[in-house]
């Protein structure tokens, strides 16, 4: 065989995941790697696979997006459909990140607010103890 195979020992340790990771995903139908006995054999197709995989849960992308968009990857049109769906589920990921950073800017802002509140408060208070001893 021309194309060289890696053990789930080899994929572990060249994509930072664990082997249940691994074992996950094929149970999800996403990795098919060879079996030979217990022993996994993972293809390059696999490594290309888990490196999409890794990179879609990164940005956030469920396991079906992923999955859909893995699966057009042999629709015959060099790619292109694939190229487009992921480019769409990309944008309206990018504007649910961008709506969430701005929920996430405006709680922050809030509880700096409420911190500075009872900052003052703390203080006032200390200065009421003092005046009464």
């Amino acid at each position: 065989m021309t194309e060289e195979l890696m053990t789930i020992r080899e994929m572990c340790d060249a994509f930072g995941v664990t082997p249940r990771t691994l074992r996950f995903y094929e149970s999800k139908e996403l990795l098919f790697p060879i079996r030979e006995g217990q022993k996994r054999l993972f293809t390059r197709r696999d490594r290309a696979r888990l490196k999409l995989i890794l990179r879609g849960k990164r940005f956030g992308f469920s396991l079906e997006e992923i999955r859909q968009l893995l699966d057009l990857y042999h629709v015959g049109d060099q790619q292109r459909t694939q190229l487009q769906r992921a480019y769409d589920v990309a944008l309206e990921r990018l504007a649910d990140m961008e709506r969430q950073r701005a929920e996430l800017d405006e709680a922050i802002a809030d509880l700096k607010e409420q911190l500075k509140w009872g900052e003052q408060m703390l203080a006032s208070m200390e200065e009421t103890k003092k005046a009464a001893e």
